[in-house]
């Protein structure tokens, strides 16, 4: 998964969950450098007292603005990685168009 046009990651699961090992794995997707400089992380559990307020969320925020939501318990890793791939890849080709 290309992260490095990530600016900003929400993720809210229940680490009970089914949506729970999508949630980690994409966290753990995360370089650790990017982690600490360029990317603002923000994990949000649920318990049984907001479990019934709010729903499990995967939220991407890409250096050009652009906000994707997606709700862990309906996507694998895989296919959460697949649609995340497809924008960076817009913008990884834009920025090679621009340093020609």
């Amino acid at each position: 998964m290309i992260t490095k046009y990530f600016t900003k990651i929400l993720t809210r699961f229940d680490p009970f969950g089914a949506e729970a090992k999508t949630a980690r794995l994409f966290l753990s997707s995360i370089p650790p450098l990017q982690r600490n400089t360029t990317t603002s992380i923000k994990n949000e559990l649920l318990t049984n007292n907001t479990k019934g307020n709010q729903k499990p969320l995967i939220k991407v925020t890409f250096k050009d603005k652009k906000e994707f939501e997606y709700d862990p318990s309906a996507l694998t890793f895989k296919e959460l990685g697949a649609l995340l791939d497809r924008h960076s890849r817009q913008l990884s080709l834009k920025e090679s168009i621009e340093n020609q």
